[in-house]
């Protein structure tokens, strides 16, 4: 009985091998036969995604292969071998597609981090801001969007009070890299954040950090297809309109209509002078007669008529 079990593990591992074997030769043939047919043809092997694959999300075998690539239009960057592609734990910076060549400038160097500095060009700065859910176009606006920056502060100058505000564009068509700690340009649902990270130059950065300590700021969210810059209209209180009008105190409402409420109305008081003179109904009006309240009696001398109001 121990002697046949033996044998059939014996078999049972003669078999094994036999099928490591072939599935390995197989396999080497096919590699083979790819590679005297990219030869054959004059096309190179490169290594290109075959899923999805995120920012900062790992190359592993299962997401990624190699294919024959026309010789003369391999990208630059390229990777020829799946073992330096998945060496010292790569992972993407920016997001691949399925069948996109994996390229150096799209994956991590030596470290295997994915860091938001990796993805900036030379020369170009990464600046966080404030924004709120207004500010941020209601959490509309996404890495990967172009926005124009505004600055709303008080405007300077002696005379100026808290009221007196204006509004200006600090840059124009800037990108933006991230929204909180999000960087991931393939996230397309609307979320509040708290910070927007932008892309702009050493001067810009400054304009940026100066800007927040002296007012607030309000994202554009603009068209990626419109590069057009320029803007140096500057808005201030007076262009809202209504600027004549101005509140000079508050009474309480009782024994008016809101009576019981405790609220207060305002009291508005309007001047000619702040609105500009008087319209041309209030000087047709200011020009009428008083209405008589009680009786009257007319008096007629030839052709003149006069009208005259009786005391009771």
């Amino acid at each position: 009985m121990r002697g046949r079990n033996l044998i059939i593990l014996a078999v049972a591992i003669f078999i094994g091998l036999i099928a490591v074997f072939l599935a390995n030769s197989y396999f080497s043939g096919v590699q083979e036969r790819e590679d005297r047919r990219a030869e054959e043809l004059q096309m190179a092997r490169i290594v290109v995604a075959t899923q999805e694959i995120q920012f900062g999300q790992p190359l592993t075998e299962t997401n990624t292969r190699l294919v024959n690539w026309p010789a003369g239009s391999v990208p630059q960057g390229s990777y020829t071998s799946l073992q330096e592609a998945l060496a010292n734990g790569r992972v993407a910076l920016r997001p691949i597609t399925i069948g996109e060549p994996i390229l150096t400038s799209k994956v991590s160097g030596a470290d295997g981090r994915a860091t938001l500095s990796a993805n900036l060009p030379p020369d170009m700065r990464a600046v966080a801001i404030p924004v709120n859910r207004v500010a941020g176009v209601g959490g509309f606006v996404r890495p990967g969007d172009v926005v124009d920056i505004m600055l709303t502060r008080q405007i300077p100058g002696e005379g100026s009070g808290n009221a007196d505000k204006m509004t200006t564009v600090v840059l124009e068509n800037v990108l933006v890299l991230a929204t909180d700690q999000v960087a991931n340009d393939k996230a397309t649902e609307p979320q509040v954040s708290r910070t927007a990270t932008v892309q702009t130059d050493l001067f810009g950065a400054q304009k940026l950090a100066l800007a927040r300590e002296v007012g607030t700021f309000t994202l554009a969210l603009r068209n990626v297809e419109n590069q057009e810059v320029g803007a140096t209209e500057t808005v201030v209180t007076n262009d809202l309109g209504g600027s004549g009008y101005r509140i000079y105190g508050r009474r309480g409402s009782s024994g008016g209509a809101n009576a019981g409420g405790g609220g207060t109305t305002p009291v508005i008081n309007i001047t000619p002078a702040m609105l500009g003179g008087a319209t041309q109904a209030s000087r047709a009006a200011s020009a009428a007669p008083s209405r008589p309240r009680g009786p009257t009696m007319s008096v007629v001398r030839g052709t003149d008529s006069k009208t005259y109001e009786v005391e009771r």
